[in-house]
């Protein structure tokens, strides 16, 4: 009788942990963003990256096709941040730099290489495209989180003309928006390059809720 009495306490308790979870997993994200931040702005070594290859290139682009559409319905749970924990160790020596939208109070660490780790609270360098800065053609790619203004979340809210800014160790990099596009995910020609121009590609999944497509967002930069 007593243990009939208390359910409805078990079911409030496991019902509020529910609520609590998402809540919890996004500060978790944002804590990591800031930790890669910070780290960068304090000292943050300059990654080199490698010349394209096209099959590297391919190989890269389905690898990261793959991310952007198992996150729309992943919900993979992760610790919550204590101040002993050192879940960055290891991840800020692969600091590009910051990519930095005002348009859309956009700051994000980039990361080398679109893994599933770095992807949770950066936006990362696809390995094989050119380095950034460089002749040819760089792309940067980070999910779009269903909470406002957390990764690309609001990419979709960019046009032409607009800027993006690259902040590097020893340089800052200023694009302007040239093309938007909507593609199927697996079109690579939004990575084809040149001897001429330099551009940054930004990728992400498109729409935001259960995407199909992708969000593409090219700039050159100004000289």
């Amino acid at each position: 009788m007593i243990m009939i009495k208390k359910l409805p306490y078990f079911f409030f308790i496991v019902g509020f942990l529910l609520i609590l979870f998402p809540i919890a997993r996004e500060y978790y994200y944002d804590w990591q963003e800031n930790q890669l931040l910070s780290q960068f702005e304090q000292s943050a070594p300059q990654a080199n990256t490698k010349d394209s290859s096209d099959t590297l290139v391919k190989a890269e682009y389905e690898k990261l096709s793959g991310l952007l559409t198992k996150a729309a319905t992943s919900q993979e749970p992760l610790p919550i941040p204590t101040a002993e924990s050192k879940p960055m160790q290891g991840l800020d020596d692969q600091a590009l730099g910051i990519i930095a939208i005002d348009k859309i109070d956009l700051k994000l660490p980039i990361l080398e290489g679109a893994t599933k780790a770095n992807m949770r609270y950066a936006a990362t360098h696809l390995t094989g495209t050119n380095s950034l800065g460089k002749i040819g053609n760089a792309a940067i790619a980070a999910h779009r989180a269903r909470t406002k203004g957390r990764l690309f979340n609001r990419l979709n809210e960019l046009e032409l003309g607009d800027k993006i800014t690259i902040i590097m160790k020893d340089k800052r990099l200023i694009y302007t928006v040239s093309k938007i596009s909507v593609v199927e995910p697996t079109d690579l020609s939004v990575l084809s390059s040149n001897d001429k121009a330099s551009i940054l590609t930004l990728i992400t999944c498109d729409p935001l809720v259960n995407p199909t497509h992708r969000l593409i967002v090219q700039a050159k930069l100004e000289t």
